[in-house]
């Protein structure tokens, strides 16, 4: 047993002891700080300022656009700053103007901008020649400092009942928010339209359509007094699928360690000097410790900096929106996660579980291979099956007791992550017992062979051995 931790503690030091280890504890909570601000900020700062042109000879239709974009743009800076109203903001400009939003707000940036028609446009005395005139504009041939986003052409004959259809012109379809805004303005315009041509006032419609149906959310399975469910038992609820992420991620990282060391050291032929000290069965068992308690400083490190950026970005949320916002308990509900679930216990457990299961198999791979191309074939079938509990992690918290569910829970190499995944649902014990049963000894007997194949393969030089053969090896005493 002695040598057998000797192996493990060479291995740990081996792995703790080089940069890129520390590097890449140290860079996970920044990647998590980055990816929680990351999408704010391209949508404020990495995304420029739409300018369309609006081409309206009626004249009908382009103050009600022009309200609209600042609407939206004053709406967006109420949003920013809750606690706080925007209440000097700068007067709007004319709806011809360039500038009808400041391009400079003190606070936030417009999406969108409303601006003239170019003069070459303008001087074009017929709609269908200014309608074709902005066309270089749109595909960019005058330059960027010139070009347009997209331009809106109403035709004479656009109003409400007619089949004329209005026409958008942009070179950009993957971005929508322009021409959705555009879209429910004139259906909201329409809509009041036809109410006065019916005689129905639309301020009454309005206002009744802002009738909203009071809901209180429960949970029959809390205790009696504190049925309300909040924003803490909604985190809970799908805290587990960010779990098996992480899962996910440790178990093929470390596993991957796993496999490139004994490849690495099989290759240069250090493991027959190894050998000569120690029986393959404590160099496996090594190994697996070893490598196992790299991964537990690992994950140790990574749950520790989540934790602790989930909970400065929820205080960060909940300062900003105010004492009275719902996202006020978001800090709280974080701690709680962490203190008063079964979420962590759980994640040790079956990363446990799947690291001896997956760094068993790969372990196997690395004995039959003698270099990394070698298993990288090998690998192929292996990442088709990982991937699995990648795609159905956002669809098993949302039936987690279902068929999906409790049938995957009792395949072994999915248990750990299915499992996982229904912590948040209290899935009936029975079948909690009965899959760790079965994942307990799926992992013992893959060991098992994993020993065996371990033993008789790890000299082995050529090619890898076929299916038959290691089929041999599994069922003959040798």
């Amino acid at each position: 047993m002695r040598r057998t931790f000797l192996i493990a503690l060479r291995e740990f030091l081996e792995n703790v002891r080089t940069k890129g280890f520390w590097f890449g504890i140290l860079l996970f909570p920044v990647l998590i700080t980055v990816s929680g601000f990351l999408p704010g900020f391209l949508t404020k700062k990495a995304t420029s300022t739409r300018q369309f042109v609006v081409l309206d000879p009626a004249g009908r239709y382009l103050p009600l656009l022009a309200a609209a974009i600042a609407q939206d743009d004053l709406s967006r800076q109420k949003r920013a700053q809750p606690a706080e109203p925007t209440t000097d903001r700068p007067p709007l400009a004319s709806a011809n103007s360039p500038d009808l939003v400041p391009p400079h707000s003190p606070v936030i940036r417009s999406r969108f901008r409303l601006v003239p028609l170019p003069a070459a446009v303008a001087a074009e005395g017929d709609f269908i020649k200014q309608e074709f005139a902005l066309r270089p504009y749109l595909s960019g041939e005058h330059g960027k400092s010139n070009g347009l986003f997209a331009a809106v052409v109403i035709p004479p004959d656009f109003r409400p009942g007619s089949t004329t259809a209005l026409r958008y012109w942009s070179a950009n379809q993957a971005d929508t928010d322009l021409r959705d805004l555009i879209e429910s303005t004139l259906r909201a315009e329409f809509r009041r339209h036809e109410y006065a041509r019916l005689g129905l006032d639309s301020a009454v419609i309005t206002q009744t359509e802002a009738i909203r149906v009071p809901v209180s959310i429960l949970n029959p399975a809390k205790a009696s007094g504190s049925e309300q469910v909040g924003l803490a038992d909604q985190l809970t609820q799908w805290a587990p699928s960010a779990f098996v992420y992480l899962l996910w991620v440790a178990i093929f990282a470390v596993s991957q360690m796993l496999l490139n060391s004994v490849i690495e050291e099989k290759s240069n032929r250090l493991i027959e000097v190894l050998l000569s000290s120690v029986t393959p069965g404590q160099f496996m068992m090594g190994k697996l410790l070893g490598i196992a308690a790299v991964g537990s400083v690992m994950l140790s490190a990574w749950l520790g900096s989540l934790f602790s950026v989930a909970l400065w970005q929820s205080q960060a949320a909940a300062a900003h929106a105010g004492a009275g916002s719902a996202l006020a308990e978001l800090p709280g509900a974080v701690m709680g996660l962490a203190a008063n679930s079964w979420l962590l216990p759980a994640f040790a457990f079956y990363f446990v579980c799947g690291y001896l299961l997956y760094a068993g198999i790969f372990l196997t791979i690395g004995s039959l291979c003698n270099t990394i191309k070698e298993a990288q074939n090998l690998m192929g079938p292996m990442m088709l099956i990982l991937m699995v509990p990648l795609f159905l992690m956002p669809f098993i918290p949302r039936d987690p007791n279902g068929p999906l569910a409790s049938v995957l829970s009792w395949v072994p190499l999915y248990t750990p992550f299915v499992m996982m995944n229904r912590v948040a649902a209290h899935p009936p014990l029975w079948e909690v017992i009965g899959t760790t049963a079965v994942l307990l000894s799926f992992i013992a007997l893959v060991l098992w062979g994993c020993g065996r194949i371990f033993r008789l393969a790890i000299l082995r030089t050529g090619q890898p051995p076929r299916l038959a053969e290691l089929f041999r090896w599994l069922t003959t005493n040798r």
